[in-house]
């Protein structure tokens, strides 16, 4: 799983994404309940070392990281309470998958 080295978000805001559903050792900064989860992006961060890279003591790539924002029902389905509110997570860029057509 290699991160991306571009700097520069490459992903607009409201554009719809997926968390990964990698299964990847170490130190992992996404999380679990969030994996397989589509949601919007709500703004970009900038660039930041590779946490993933940095655990293992290896250089690290600067790799942009979003704010992403997903509904609860997408994030519990049914057992959602209040299925219209959201949550906020950020979220690095090799681990989001573009929904939208480009």
């Amino acid at each position: 799983m290699a991160a991306p080295t571009v700097s520069e978000p490459q992903l607009p805001v409201r554009a719809r994404v997926r968390v990964r559903s990698w299964a990847a050792p170490g130190h992992i900064r996404t999380p679990w309940y969030l994996r397989g989860r589509e949601g919007r992006i709500e703004r970009a961060l900038g660039a930041f070392p590779n946490p993933e890279q940095l655990a293992l003591r290896q250089p690290a790539d600067p790799v942009p990281l979003y704010r992403v924002r997903f509904t609860m029902a997408e994030v519990w389905g049914k057992a959602a309470e209040t299925p219209t509110d959201t949550l906020d997570a950020e979220i690095f860029a090799h681990w989001l998958e573009p929904l939208d057509a480009a």
